[in-house]
């Protein structure tokens, strides 16, 4: 500022009146110049291979909408990176996190803000503007480490709570906007691990749970309660809610759906005889997924139906790569957040249910990954009333078999994971700006 003052006093001399009328305009214009600039300094985390930790970055985007602040999600730009305006506060919560992050001025900002939104390139942004409230659906017995989900949420740093039959009956599902299901089996079959585990104490545990559970509320059998959770989860959807399933909780959200007005578990799981012409019964109008699918009516059979690909998988970490599907940033936006990654190519997983044999998934529903070579989809996501639904096949992307008793995913080294991030997309998913997904 010194160099207007000098450079005034040079060709007005020693007229006080003109030089005090320009330090009178130059101050104050100088002063919204320089705030300004200060404005449009953004932080931007690169979501690329130079960052240090993928998972905890979705953690610092969640903690920065939880402080009211808006956060621009930068589809494919850089692997899906985010910005968002400069604060000191947030620079040192990304090095307390150990998350890599730029600091720009306004004028590489603008240039980063063309780039994404020019017509020839798939890259575009998203305003994320509001932290989404979550739930996950868990027995109150339940590990966190059996749950990939609970595991990247804690991970991450990213508020969230558990909730079960209790919570879903007595109506507050209507607290959250996003509600996550995993290993669940809402059957009420407990699994299916009555074969190999009816002596073991936490089956015997998780029945007696489910038992009580189900008397407490009013119900002769474990299975009709779980048909009405899931008759609750489907109004939660129906009426703009989120929701996200991995592993067993995939296919027997559908089957129960299928089979609401059937009998079809055995006396070993409510004390009389399944439906012996269940099959023939099934009703697929309401499935949110899957059509056309039979059930695996054997008790002895650690399967539901055969929708799921476990049996016929290859099952061989060194080979098991699925593929994520490309999509329209400008006009398919929903699918093309759910993909965001630093790789297009990831390894696969295995779960109670690992995959869906694509045959079964009705038409309207979007195949986002697919094992290359196979009809086996890893990756789905679709549309019920006002809200949505994804399901992502296996149970621990980071555990390639994830047996009973396993010790727990360190996900301090899996910082970088491709499998988590697809998780974490879906978590953020429900904060952007509505009027965008529209287009």
């Amino acid at each position: 500022m010194n160099f207007f003052y000098v450079l005034a006093d040079k060709m007005y001399g020693n007229n006080k009146t003109i030089i005090d009328k320009i330090k009178k305009f130059l101050i104050p214009l100088l002063a919204v110049l320089f705030f300004y600039q200060a404005e449009a300094q953004k932080i931007l985390i690169p979501m690329d291979l130079s960052q240090t930790d993928h998972l905890k970055a979705y953690g610092i985007a969640y903690w920065v909408l939880k402080q009211g602040h808006t956060v621009d999600w930068l589809l494919n730009y850089r692997g899906g990176s985010f910005m968002m305006d400069y604060s000191d506060l947030f620079a040192t919560e990304c090095r307390i996190r150990g998350v890599s992050f730029e600091s720009i001025d306004g004028e590489q900002a603008s240039e980063i803000y063309a780039k994404v939104q020019s017509d020839n390139v798939n890259m575009d942004v998203v305003k994320l503007e509001k932290a989404p409230k979550i739930a996950v659906y868990a027995p109150p017995n339940a590990q966190p480490w059996d749950d990939a989900v609970r595991l990247a949420l804690d991970y991450a740093q990213i508020d969230h709570d558990i909730i079960w039959d209790e919570d879903v009956l007595s109506g507050k599902l209507s607290k959250y906007d996003w509600l996550h299901l995993h290993h669940e089996d809402f059957t009420g079959q407990y699994g299916k691990f009555w074969a190999a585990y009816q002596t073991a104490p936490w089956y015997i545990e998780q029945v007696a749970l489910n038992e009580a559970t189900a008397k407490k509320l009013g119900f002769s059998k474990v299975s009709e309660m779980k048909k009405a959770v899931v008759r609750k989860i489907m109004e939660f959807v129906a009426n703009g809610g989120f929701l996200f399933a991995m592993c067993s909780a995939t296919d027997t959200f559908d089957i129960t759906i299928a089979a609401m007005n059937i009998d079809i578990c055995g006396p070993m799981f409510d004390g009389d005889p399944a439906d012996p012409d269940a099959n023939s019964k099934l009703d697929y109008t309401n499935c949110f997924a899957f059509e056309n699918f039979k059930l695996v009516m054997d008790p002895y059979v650690y399967e539901f139906s055969d929708i799921d690909v476990t049996n016929q998988s290859i099952n061989n970490p060194d080979l098991d790569y699925f593929t994520l599907f490309d999509f329209s940033a400008k006009f398919d936006p929903v699918p093309t957040m759910l993909t965001q990654d630093h790789v297009n190519v990831i390894h696969g997983f295995m779960g109670q249910t690992t995959g869906f044999h694509k045959r079964f998934i009705k038409k309207n529903v979007i195949i986002m990954a697919q094992r290359e070579g196979s009809d086996e989809v890893k990756y789905i996501h679709g549309n019920i009333g006002r809200g949505t639904f994804t399901w992502y096949g296996g149970h621990d992307p980071e555990d390639y078999r994830h047996f009973v008793g396993d010790k727990p995913t360190d996900l301090s080294l899996h910082k970088n994971s491709p499998g988590y991030r697809l998780i974490l997309n879906n978590v953020l998913f429900p904060a952007a700006k509505k009027k965008k997904l529209k287009t």
